[in-house]
């Protein structure tokens, strides 16, 4: 089979199981010539068992108009809110603290985080995890 001619490559953020046709979506992939609820449809089945995420998502449009995409994990700080119950972060994280979170949680989040960071360890991994929590306000506790 030939390869096809990638004509763009464009990266999202988008409710999981919620994308539709409008902005963001339509206004980012439509200048590109893809069918918007081809990709809305397929975007929402995918993501359905993740309701209430935030799902970055990497679209590889070809010269064709034919697309393909790639979910990725969820962001870090949407992890953490997700684990705290939280609604946002503190405005001043290093007077302010919102909540606290145990070195558990911080593990569950870098392993589920693990396959889009840039880290080969777990180490490596749950000190990014922490250093985002402390950015946001979130005490890490025993």
């Amino acid at each position: 089979m030939a390869e096809k001619k990638v004509a763009a490559m464009v990266k999202l953020q988008l409710p999981a199981g919620k994308a539709t046709p409008g902005p963001p979506v339509g206004s980012t992939l439509g200048p590109h010539g893809i069918n918007l609820g081809a990709f809305t449809k397929e975007f929402n089945e995918k993501t359905a068992s993740q309701a209430g995420l935030v799902i970055p998502v990497v679209v590889t449009i070809y010269a064709d108009r034919s697309f393909t995409f790639v979910l990725k994990t969820p962001p870090v700080a949407i992890l953490i809110k997700k684990a705290l119950g939280l609604e946002k972060g503190s405005a001043v994280p290093n007077k302010t603290k919102v909540g606290q979170i145990t070195k558990a949680q911080v593990k569950q989040i870098a392993e589920t985080k693990m396959p889009d960071l840039n880290c080969t360890s777990l180490e490596s991994a749950i000190s990014m995890v922490e250093g985002a929590a402390r950015s946001m306000g979130v005490t890490v506790v025993d």
